[in-house]
């Protein structure tokens, strides 16, 4: 730290800790250094950012003095759940204040009539399902992450999870949020009812990263718990017959609860942690559950069984307990945790691509690997196209560090070039803005931050996160675009 930047560091100190004090006790207010470590990155540990100080309020009248204190003397303000974000989309900013939701944890509410539940964005996603499980009902959005993650921040990010192929991401589950502004004002958006009159702010704010205000309350959707569930796991000899299969099967329009495709490697990684019983000689496995009727659910799973076998399935098998099919589960879960086992670091990927395009960027992608010379594991939320691609690394090696990053990027694009998107679940962050450039005009940026500028026309919360400038932009594509050629124009177009 630079002598200026020291003594505009103490200023804004100086300046704030008394106005926060008036209502946040001392116990709520972190400016130790040492204590400050624990809050400079989410996940996404390779970008880190000490913030000028951390505030853990447990009441929203201290959420909105903070918020009024920051917007009073023009100091940035950052949002923090669990930290279980992949985008570095909760790290702090330089001289801003990184507030964290950990305290809000409270299930206010559980209304059974009409099967919703009032909490806390600080309430960990799998504890709504414990909460409401004797009543027979269940939260769907399920991260991998669900026993640590936030559902606050689940909304910030419009996470996903197994499930949402049938039951939609965080934005399809929630009904109503209250949230505080810039100027520490408290609003409520959507409502408990299902509709609400005027435009979809409920939606616009999911997903919005912590850009636009601070979500206290969130009213969420129950779902009943499927009277029957059936869990079965296939293997293939080849990607393009498991490519082929995922498609087949929504194409039949058959919508499984769950459509996942995990690759050779990780199914190799994830048997050696969880013996599991995954065929480890197969080029991939699909895992399909189904639900609903036991009727329905027998009906479907002959057909399923049937479109597998006609497409080369090597190997099904049927899970006939409730124990088999949470072994199954508990190992795809495990994925990420397995592929630790590999290499030091591991660069977790999200995009989301055309499911007729599955074989064909796996393909690409295990091309790419071999580029860069880096191992990549592929596993895939295959039946609505979201793919996490993970790249195994050493961040001790400078070349590597720089290969995986160029690989990431690379795969980002990727994901455009074949109709996709950059993102699924995991938002923007810092980490995909460049790519923003490439998914979206100037034109269309425009309008994203003419909404920002709505909500925040000073531009404090979490700013330089998620949506980039046009200057951004315009140097990126500058440097990325060479002759006017974008990468990739051999791919078929989708």
């Amino acid at each position: 730290m630079t002598l200026n930047t020291a003594t505009q560091h103490d200023n804004l100190l100086n300046s704030l800790l008394p106005q926060l004090g008036q209502l946040i006790p001392a116990q709520f207010i972190i400016t130790e250094v040492e204590q400050l470590h624990a809050y400079e990155c989410d996940a996404f540990t390779t970008m880190r950012q000490l913030p000028l100080l951390t505030v853990l309020p447990e009441t929203i009248e201290q959420v909105q003095h903070v918020m009024r204190c920051c917007n009073h003397l023009n100091i940035p303000v950052v949002a923090r759940g669990a930290g279980t974000g992949l985008t570095a989309g909760s790290m702090p900013v330089e001289n801003g204040v990184l507030l964290g939701m950990s305290k809000f944890n409270q299930i206010h509410d559980i209304d059974l009539n009409n099967r919703t539940a009032l909490i806390d964005p600080g309430v960990r996603n799998q504890s709504v399902s414990d909460a409401v499980a004797p009543h027979n009902l269940y939260f769907a959005p399920d991260p991998s992450s669900q026993l640590a993650c936030s559902v606050g921040g689940n909304v910030a990010e419009n996470a996903g999870g197994v499930h949402c192929l049938k039951y939609g991401l965080t934005v399809h589950n929630i009904l109503e949020l209250e949230l505080v502004t810039i100027e520490g004002e408290l609003i409520t958006l959507g409502s408990a009812a299902l509709d609400a009159a005027g435009y979809d702010l409920t939606a616009i704010m999911t997903g919005s990263e912590g850009l636009l205000g601070i979500i206290v309350k969130i009213r969420v959707k129950l779902l009943p718990i499927p009277a029957s569930t059936r869990v079965m796991l296939a293997a293939f000899a080849t990607i393009e017959d498991a490519g082929h299969a995922i498609a087949a099967v929504i194409g039949a329009g058959i919508i499984p609860a769950g459509l996942e495709m995990i690759d050779q490697t990780g199914i190799r990684a994830i048997e050696e942690l969880m013996h599991a019983g995954y065929p480890v000689d197969a080029a991939a496995v699909i895992i399909c559950e189904l639900d609903g009727s036991a009727a329905e659910v027998e009906d479907e799973l002959n057909n399923v069984i049937s479109i597998f076998t006609g497409l080369n399935a090597t190997d099904i098998q049927i899970a006939n307990s409730a124990e088999e099919s949470k072994r199954i589960w508990a190992a795809r879960k495990a994925a990420f945790p397995a592929l630790a086992r590999l290499a030091p670091d591991n660069y977790i990927m999200d995009g989301t691509i055309p499911r007729r395009a599955l074989a064909q960027v796996w393909k690409q992608i295990n091309q790419l690997a071999d580029q860069y010379q880096l191992q990549v594991v592929n596993v895939f939320h295959a039946g609505d196209g979201n793919m996490h691609p993970s790249i195994l690394f050493d961040s001790s090696d400078d070349d590597q560090h720089q290969r995986a990053f160029e690989l990431g990027t690379r795969i980002l694009e990727l994901c455009i070039e074949v109709g996709g998107t950059i993102s699924g679940e995991h938002g923007i962050g810092l980490e995909k803005i460049n790519q923003m450039c490439l998914q979206f005009s100037p034109i269309e940026l425009q309008q994203f931050h003419a909404l920002k500028q709505a909500f925040d026309a000073k531009q404090l919360l979490n700013p330089g996160k998620q949506i980039p400038t046009l200057a951004r932009c315009a140097e990126f594509n500058a440097m990325h675009v060479h002759h006017g050629e974008m990468p990739f124009p051999h791919l078929e177009r989708f």
